[in-house]
């Protein structure tokens, strides 16, 4: 089976629905359009000395041709890789050196040390894809021996690691397609849904959380260059929108506004929001609007929708990412190595076909990842008895005070009950008694909040030796590129404060 089948099987269905709205351009494409383009942009680089197994890499803010490119290489067995273009010339460089790409589309904004063939978006001649359509009848068939299967690998993504050494996730065809239908069946997508993407391509939420999922079904996509407050509230009015995907930080961003209170989101059936925990005064903005509000979790290396939290359970089930979505096995293993029981800690397991293929070039790396199958997420989890699990924190990120283990997770969601808190962040600094206590960053609204306040607000639901020791409220978070929390950046400030 090709993973690309279903670009032919919508161009047959839906040949004039709208497949794909690229703002950056402000051109649509109709399904028929975009697997025309798809077919002359893998004649292109088939031209181009392009084969199976071959990397090429794109360097853009979100446009139309991370889809058709994704698609293109996908018919000719090749692999794409969407780069960070927030990163420096040299740490760009450094990763078209490891991965050796051959072929490398940017926006010409950055002029790379590159060697291979550079194609500079802004000034490419589209009419040579056009000419080359007209040179074969039937494209698709012309592409069925050479299209990546479901064991082929098709997209490169790079995450941090722990070295600082970014690893290249390897997802193949059945990963990307478990994901797909996974994300169809628990979310319920139907093709009539439509959404927008804002997150950038070199992070797995702009391919994977919405985007591939509705193209799959024949549903429609806006590609939007980069969140913007003011271009949600007139996209969702203008292409009524029906799911949307954000983390906090944007769903923050977006209630703050005045234009919230008066917005017109009848289009919305429901938001997702994913990345970390939200406050319940945030969820309870939303669902003041009679707006539902889903929560979802993954990574990058496996799915990246694993979980998922109904709008229903937003509330009673506050800080929880819900249950595993059918398509995930997961496994919950203690400190001790002994399977967990019910509300006690361990390290979260996650397999199933939405399992990447591995780290680029280090096999090794990703082994040491491997327990019997199942990939070691490094994420603490707990669930209750009613089967909803938690994240506790990062297995790194655990400190022990005064001989207790503190799982920074567990603090903030409990930091971020407390009212005026939009987001908490808990790092450890030492202590001459304690060997390490925790340091709270809190993002607060017009309120300052002291050590004193949490213990006493939070008596009831914390115990005492988790408490932080100090706080520092910010206005904002310093953030990554995908919208979340820059966690590395707090622990450099903390580190400051702990000397």
């Amino acid at each position: 089976m090709k993973w690309n089948n279903f670009l032919h099987l919508n161009e047959v269905l839906y040949p004039e629905k709208t497949a794909i709205v690229d703002q950056r351009s402000n051109l649509s494409y109709n399904y028929s359009e975009l697997s025309h383009i798809a077919n002359s942009w893998a004649l292109y680089l088939q031209n181009l000395g392009i084969e199976k197994g071959d990397r090429v890499a794109i360097l853009a803010q979100n446009r139309f041709e991370h889809i058709s490119l994704l698609f293109a290489v996908s018919k000719l067995g090749a692999i794409l890789v969407p780069l960070n273009f927030r990163l420096s010339i040299g740490e760009v460089d450094s990763i078209l050196e490891r991965i050796e790409a051959k072929v490398l589309l940017a926006e010409g904004e950055q002029q790379q040390n590159y060697s291979g063939k550079y194609i500079n978006l802004n000034e490419f001649d589209y009419a040579t894809l056009r000419e080359l359509a007209t040179t074969h009848v039937d494209l698709s068939a012309y592409f069925e021996e050479t299209s990546s299967t479901l064991d082929d690998d098709i997209l490169m993504q790079f995450t941090s690691g722990s070295t600082g050494i970014p690893k290249g996730v390897l997802m193949h065809g059945r990963m990307l397609l478990s994901n797909q239908e996974g994300t169809v069946k628990n979310w319920q997508l139907t093709n009539d849904d439509v959404t927008m993407v804002e997150t950038p391509f070199f992070h797995t939420g702009g391919y994977n959380v919405l985007c591939l999922p509705l193209l799959f079904l024949g549903g429609k996509v806006v590609l939007a260059e980069k969140f913007d407050v003011e271009n949600v509230f007139r996209t969702i009015l203008k292409e009524r929108i029906t799911v949307y995907f954000g983390v906090p930080t944007m769903f923050q961003m977006i209630a703050d506004t005045d234009s919230f209170d008066y917005m017109d989101f009848s289009s919305l059936r429901f938001f997702v929001s994913g990345g970390s925990a939200c406050p319940v005064e945030l969820i309870e903005q939303y669902q003041q609007k009679d707006l539902s509000f889903k929560q979802g979790f993954g990574l990058t290396e496996v799915g990246p929708n694993c979980f998922l939290l109904e709008s229903i359970d937003a509330i009673t089930k506050l800080g929880s990412i819900g249950k595993p979505m059918s398509h995930s096995n997961v496994l919950v293993k203690g400190l001790s190595g002994d399977i967990a029981k019910v509300n006690e800690v361990g390290e979260l397991l996650i397999k199933g076909d939405h399992l990447c293929r591995g780290y680029y070039a280090d096999e090794n790396r990703f082994n040491e990842s491997l327990d019997n199958g199942y990939f070691k997420t490094g994420d603490l989890v707990r669930f209750d008895e009613d089967g909803f699990f938690y994240v506790t924190g990062r297995i790194k990120d655990m400190y022990i005070s005064g001989g207790e283990n503190v799982y920074p997770g567990e603090v903030e969601k409990q930091l971020v009950t407390i009212k005026g808190v939009q987001e908490a962040v808990v790092v450890a600094i030492p202590s001459m008694k304690w060997g390490e206590v925790g340091h709270a960053f809190l993002q607060t609204k017009q309120r300052l909040i002291s050590s004193d306040d949490i213990r006493d607000l939070l008596k009831d639901s914390l115990s005492r030796y988790k408490f932080p020791h100090s706080v520092e409220c910010l206005d904002t978070f310093p953030l990554l590129a995908n919208g979340k929390v820059n966690r590395n950046k707090l622990k450099e400030m903390a580190t400051l404060i702990g000397r």
